[in-house]
């Protein structure tokens, strides 16, 4: 699969290991949006209440799918990250909280860097 490939590819390369940061992002936001799975960084999904109306079975349908996706997501980054960092950030429950967490700990200036 090209996915595995291009991961593999990437991980000859630096994991993330915190002072590398912004370069792999960069590596991870080309990646994600290659993939087509960069929605999956700035958006949320819920699950949508149950029901038996043709609407609420296409809702729940794109849900699941969208599931997939972000699991298939927040695998990506884990892999791509020193195992130290795995273990901090398995944690969370969507790719999206994730990445605000990275950017929070990691990106910009904040007065845990300074």
């Amino acid at each position: 699969m090209v996915t595995k490939n291009i991961i593999a590819d990437l991980n000859k390369g630096e994991n993330l290991i915190g002072t590398n940061y912004d370069i792999w992002y960069k590596k991870m936001d080309f990646l994600l949006n290659e993939q087509e799975f960069f929605e999956h960084l700035t958006t949320i999904m819920t699950r949508p209440p149950e029901g038996n109306t043709p609407q609420s079975r296409r809702d729940l349908e794109a849900f699941e799918t969208w599931s997939k996706k972000d699991r298939c997501t927040h695998l990506t980054l884990l892999s791509c990250m020193h195992d130290d960092l795995i273990v901090a950030y398995e944690h969370c429950a969507i790719t999206k909280e994730m990445w605000d967490q990275l950017r929070f700990d990691f990106g910009g200036t904040s007065v845990t860097r300074l």
